[in-house]
């Protein structure tokens, strides 16, 4: 038996790919490929069964019906240096193994991040953890110019705290969540999915999508068929409630998609009478646009 190879994945290895400012993404090794999904699913079958359909209706077939240990067979371990206020949500997913840089061991490098103003934005009025609208100009060019000195002077007292004798582990304290951090984070290809399905959505937010981006990239290079199926199913599949089943009902008998979701309890507007901006309507008024658009 032979470790599978990827070759456009093998050039991939060790290359750092720049995210953010002073941020980026390497591959450092991957375990199996598509073959390796295909080969772990046949093994419920056993010998005989490879007639009764190609590999990649295979894998889409698992990926459709979310039979999930198949892609688990497959893994990737990266390095990663990303600003820790990114680092905070890739910690969300509890689903990968990581090691990471100890600033109670080692000091921590004098680099941190400052948004390009275009990101930095309102507050959303329909997502509370999301951007929203433009700012004025000079509101963004003070965010940017207070991050950078906060950040300078924070490092400023924290290389004297040092120089003083203060523990590392004690000075580190003084460092925003604008600096960076680093580690290798391995996870298999069913969790990495996952990740890259919150991750990649337009409501994450758009420095850890920058990141999510450039890992859906090399998954991409290892395993190009179930990536594809990923796309297809997940990335750009719609799911539909009970409620909103109904509505489609509704639709489908002639109702127009306002009185498709008031037939399926689907709020559109406030108990004052004023139109909803977020809630299963108009979520489900959003999914049928998608319906419409082209991907």
């Amino acid at each position: 038996m032979t470790r599978p190879v990827v070759p456009e994945a093998e050039r991939e290895i060790g290359v750092k790919h720049p995210v953010l400012t002073h941020g980026f993404v390497v591959l450092v090794d991957y375990m199996g490929n598509d073959a390796a999904i295909v080969q772990a699913a046949r093994v419920s079958y056993g010998k005989g069964t490879k007639a009764l359909q190609d590999d990649r209706g295979l894998i889409r077939y698992l990926m459709r019906h979310r039979h999930t240990t198949p892609f688990e067979m497959v893994e990737f371990k990266f390095l990663i240096r990303l600003p820790i206020f990114v680092a905070r949500q890739f910690v969300r997913h509890r689903t990968a193994s990581l090691n990471e840089v100890s600033a109670r061991y080692s000091i921590v490098p004098d680099e941190y991040e400052v948004p390009p103003a275009e990101e930095v934005r309102h507050q959303s009025t329909r997502n509370r953890q999301g951007r929203g609208g433009p700012l004025p100009a000079d509101v963004v060019d003070r965010f940017r110019v207070d991050l950078d000195r906060i950040s300078k002077d924070a490092y400023a007292v924290y290389t004297r705290s040092l120089e003083e004798g203060v523990a590392r582990e004690t000075a580190r304290l003084l460092l925003p969540v604008a600096y960076y951090t680093q580690w290798y984070w391995k996870c298999n290809l069913w969790n990495l999915f996952h990740f890259l399905s919150l991750r990649l959505d337009p409501h994450a937010q758009e420095e850890i999508r920058l990141y999510a981006a450039e890992m859906a990239r090399i998954v991409r290079l290892v395993t190009p068929t179930a990536y594809e199926a990923f796309e297809d199913f997940s990335l750009s599949g719609l799911t539909l409630s009970r409620g909103e089943r109904v509505a489609i009902r509704a639709l489908l008998d002639g109702k127009t998609p306002e009185a498709a979701c008031v037939e399926a309890g689907l709020s559109l507007t406030r108990v004052d009478g004023k139109p909803m901006t977020s809630g299963e309507g108009v979520e489900f008024l959003e999914k049928l646009t998608r319906f419409r658009s082209p991907d």
